[in-house]
């Protein structure tokens, strides 16, 4: 038995490249339901959120690069998505500071992450979203033993917190793809 349509048919599924949306250089979008951000080049979202109010975008892979943004963060509730296990992930509290934030990120990655060495290394206070913010950097062995760094800018508006991280591994990829996320972040408008 032919079958004429099969073709045609086949060519409307989805292809493992359109799982992710691209983003491209200039052109406002909203991100995690919240931002919006003017990209300075060209980056790829990633389909796959970590929680219901974050999103993940990168250049070479996740693995490689990934900035992540969280918007709109409520006190009680966590910044990634809890796992199916009865363990719970650290929560943003109603009367957090933006000192504590760098806490809170750490407390997250340590639970959800099997990190055991994670360490601050520096913090200054940094306007995000038009607002008093926060910039920390961080140091970290993640789960498959590779050595990664990361920045994040944060802030609270009306009780509600906004955080970006950037991820990548100590060697290359940080140092050479900070300047972008700067842009990047500084392109964040709420």
């Amino acid at each position: 038995m032919r079958y004429p349509l099969l073709p045609a048919l086949l060519m409307l599924l989805p292809a493992p490249a359109d799982a992710n949306a691209y983003r491209a250089q200039g052109k406002p979008v909203r991100v995690a339901r919240t931002m919006t951000v003017t990209p300075p080049r060209d980056w790829n979202q990633l389909s796959a959120r970590p929680g219901r109010k974050a999103e993940v975008w990168t250049l070479d892979g996740e693995r490689l690069n990934a900035v992540t943004w969280f918007g709109g963060i409520a006190p009680g509730e966590p910044l990634l998505r809890e796992p199916r296990r009865r363990r719970t992930l650290p929560r943003f509290g109603d009367a957090m500071l933006l000192a504590e934030i760098p806490e809170l990120l750490e407390s997250t990655y340590r639970s959800a992450g099997g990190i055991a060495d994670f360490r601050l290394t520096t913090a200054a206070p940094d306007p995000f979203l038009g607002h008093a913010g926060i910039r920390f950097g961080y140091a970290y062995v993640d789960a498959d033993d590779l050595p990664r760094r990361g920045e994040a800018r944060a802030t609270i508006v009306a009780g509600l917190l906004y955080i970006v991280t950037f991820d990548a591994p100590r060697t290359d990829y940080f140092d050479r793809l900070l300047g972008d996320v700067h842009r990047l972040t500084d392109s964040a408008a709420l």
